[in-house]
């Protein structure tokens, strides 16, 4: 594993079904393509993440979660679009479009519109959303750096995607779309 100076060797990683290391917005990350039945069990195996409680997708624009959207009453747009970008996570009700390590146990899925300029461009240049979970074993706290990366995965990640945190003192909130519940503040 080296780390990656461009956004090309991350997307290649990514399209042959790796798990990356990225900044985002508050920790360090993992991220993989959402829809690699290889990767993302790979990606439970490294942080020993039980598959029932499933992982958010990150996107560059609420047009990347148009197929995971496209089911949801335009009165549910709008919490949406007034939130994002930004560290907002909302669990939208899934209309079949999610995998199931995705999606976890639950009848919905976690989606958020990034506003991390490096989490933006790694979802631009892959061409749809990614998944972003923060980077540790379960239990654990995340990776805070690139140094904490190598520490804790080692040769388990495909590339290290070099930048800095977005400065955010914690990770998203997650509310729930359907009742406006706040299930992490």
């Amino acid at each position: 594993m080296k780390p990656a100076t461009d956004l090309d060797t991350a997307i290649n990683a990514l399209h042959a079904g790796g798990v990356i290391a990225c900044p985002t917005e508050a920790v360090w990350g993992l991220s993989c393509d959402p829809d690699n039945d290889e990767a993302l069990t790979r990606l439970m195996r490294m942080k020993e993440r039980d598959p029932a409680k499933g992982v958010i997708l990150v996107a560059a624009s609420i047009q990347q979660f148009q197929p995971w959207l496209n089911q949801l009453p335009l009165a549910l747009h709008a919490p949406l679009a007034s939130s994002w970008p930004g560290p907002n996570t909302w669990l939208v009700p899934d209309n079949g479009r999610s995998h199931a390590l995705v999606r976890g146990a639950h009848q919905r899925v976690a989606l958020r519109v990034t506003d991390h300029p490096l989490m933006k461009a790694l979802c631009e240049a892959f061409g749809g959303p990614l998944v972003s979970t923060s980077a540790n074993r379960a239990g654990e706290p995340p990776a805070m750096s690139s140094d904490e990366i190598v520490s804790i995965f080692g040769q388990e990640v495909a590339a290290i995607v070099v930048g800095e945190l977005g400065g955010n003192p914690r990770p998203s909130t997650i509310r729930d779309l359907a009742t406006g519940q706040v299930l992490r503040s």
